[in-house]
This record gives C-alpha cells, structure tokens and sequence, in this order.
C-alpha cells in the first residue's frame, strides 16, 4: 500500500516521502535586486527540517520584468543562483529534495506587496510596463490605477523561452534537484493558455495546439537543460472556473498534460484560477481543487504523475489523497505556513515516525 510516506522515485531523484511545500511568494527581496536573503535562507530550510519530501521556492522569476513584486525573487543572473546555494545544501543535508518554480508574471507584474495593497506599482515607486499575449491590461484597482502593458513579438516571446532555459542552467548550478514551470494562477504563461486573455491570430494563439505551444516550448527549453536524472514539473491551472464562457477547462487540462509529458515533463501540479480576479470557485473548502487533479490523472494516456494542492491542512487527508490514488503528491501552503513543522508532525500522527528523518537537536520535543 503506497501512503503519504512512501518514498516516491522520479527519473533518479528519490523523495523521501509525497509532501511538499508549495511555492509560496515571500516579498522578502531587501534591495528589490531579486537576490534571496536570509528570510528565504531560513523560511526554506525550516521547512526541510519540518520533514518535508520536496521544499520548493517561491515564483521565481526568469527576467526583472517577470516578477510579481519587486520583492520577489529572481534567477536571470548567476549571482542569483549563487545566493541560493547554500539554501539548497541545507535542504538536502536535512534529507530534502530541494526544488525551484521557474517564472514570468507578464501582465500580473509590477505589483505592490500584498500587505502594503496588492494594487499596481506605480512607476515613480519603482514600476515597469508589463507584457502579456495582448495588450489588454490586468482589471484596474479600485483606485482606477492599471500597469502599462505591451504585447509579445513572436520574436520577444522567443527571448523569453531563452531566459526560462537560462534560469534553468542556473537553477541546476545552485542545486536545485527539481525544476517548475510556473504555467498557472493567471501569470505569462497561463495568460497564453487561456482564451479569456489570448485572442492572438499567429501562431501562439487561437486554437488549441497554438495557446498551449509557450508553455510547452517553454517546458521543452527547462527540460533539454535540465539534468536528465532529475524531474521537471509543471504547475497548471486546472481550470479558469468560467464555465459559462471560452475558457480555460479541465479537458483542456488533461489534453496539455500528455502534450507535456510528451516533451519531458514528470509531473503535473495542479491549481487552479488567477486569469482573472473573479477566476475562483464559489466556495473553497478542503481538498477544493483535488478533482481537478483526479480528473486530469485518470484522463491522461501517459503516465505523468500528478500532485494535488488546495485546501490540504491534515495528515489524514494529505495521506488520503495518495493511499486513495488520487494524486502522487500532497502539496501543502498555507498550513507549512503555520506550522514549519507539520511533516514531522504529520508522521506522527500517522505512525510513520520511522520513516522520517527527526533531526536529533528535536528528539526531545517529539
């Protein structure tokens, strides 16, 4: 019987159990330089030492213009991968597989911190124009403010598969085991994914085969840089939650799903929503997003793993979701968020005690 402790194997990499950390946004860049700093140092590694199987860093961006935040961080120089370096060999010292998210923002960047608003950074406050499959900007804030956005060249959007394979290369170097294409929550590539923000008539746009050829470009580009024994995933958007209109939908999910594993990715981590401030189900409980996943697992022809995220705050359901077969992987935020600990926490209660790596300065706690 596979359960939420069973060691899980993808290419050469072994992960020590099917928990990981979700990427999660810190806005914890000092110097807005996109370096990471001793928050991140800490915030990552406090996880790993939590029992995590997979630590993964927060949206981290391929080029300046691609971050969220200018707080956000950042891998479009080897300084960058520099000052993660050490992060990723605490992580694995602890017994963790250390991982990265590999992103663009595109029409979603250029943003205040969400605790100082979240609206769109003003230009004189440090702001750039934004790019997306179109022109069409973000929804305004409700002050009425909206970021300046320009539409990708074909040529332009050729520079950016480059700086996501270069972002990789460095990743790689500062010892990053795993690899994530951010392709969901309504950021660049997501953008050209869906027909709520891509109306474009060339060949990134349009049909089916054109909105989904960025991101698996984008997935070839990691994965042909990326080192052949470790896994490449790819977080998606189940689902645009639009139902009564052209949108983005889980079929389309499943179908992207095979068109990726076909380019080399290993699995798929599936969320949902962002395209568009009001792109979320009526109601988000736990497991909210976990048929998404299930549906896409048992609607694919290849055998890419799938992980689940949503709404996951117990050991019993992260546990249930793969002795049920449901997903391959429980990925778990904001309850890391609360508790650093929670995979440590989580063996116990289970009665997988053995199986984790207890550091021994904890022992007298557990």
């Amino acid at each position: 019987m596979v359960d939420l402790f069973t060691p899980l194997s993808i290419r050469g990499t072994d992960i020590p159990n099917r928990l990981m950390v979700s990427p999660m946004c810190q806005y914890s860049v000092e110097k807005r330089d996109g370096i990471a700093t001793e928050w991140h140092h800490v915030h990552l590694g406090s996880r790993a030492v939590g029992g995590a199987g997979i630590v993964m860093a927060e949206a981290t961006a391929v080029e300046p213009r691609g971050r969220i935040s200018a707080e956000d961080l950042g891998i479009w120089s080897d300084a960058h991968g520099a000052a993660l370096e050490r992060t990723t060999e605490f992580i694995r010292q602890q017994g963790s597989v250390p991982a990265i998210q590999l992103a663009h923002a595109g029409r979603k960047a250029s943003s205040v911190r969400p605790w100082e608003g979240g609206g769109p950074l003003a230009p004189e406050d440090g702001g750039w124009t934004v790019v997306g499959p179109t022109a069409e900007s973000w929804p305004p804030a409700d002050d009425g403010s909206v970021r300046e956005t320009e539409r990708l060249s074909t040529a332009e959007i050729g520079d950016i598969i480059e700086a996501f394979r270069d972002g990789a290369v460095r990743a790689a170097a500062a010892g990053f085991d795993v690899a994530e294409v951010h392709a969901a929550h309504g950021y660049l590539l997501h953008q050209f994914l869906s027909p709520v923000t891509n109306d474009r008539t060339d060949a990134y746009g349009g049909s089916f085969e054109n909105r989904i050829r960025l991101t698996r470009e984008v997935t070839e580009a990691v994965r042909e840089v990326w080192p052949a024994d470790k896994p490449v995933f790819v977080r998606i958007s189940g689902t645009d939650w639009f139902p009564e209109r052209d949108s983005w939908t889980v079929e389309q999910s499943a179908r992207l799903a095979d068109e990726l594993a076909a380019v080399g990715a290993d699995l798929i981590d599936v969320s949902s929503g962002g395209i568009a401030p009001q792109s979320y189900p009526e109601s988000v409980g736990p497991n909210y997003q976990v048929p998404l996943a299930e549906h896409i697992r048992a609607n694919t022809e290849s055998d890419i793993a799938i992980g689940a995220v949503g709404g996951i705050t117990t050991a019993e359901q992260a546990d249930a979701l793969v002795r049920n077969d449901r997903a391959d992987l429980a990925i778990v935020g904001r309850k890391f968020l609360r508790d650093p600990y929670f995979g440590l926490h989580a063996a116990q209660e289970l009665g997988a005690d053995e199986q984790t790596s207890l550091p021994p300065q904890y022992e007298r706690g557990f």
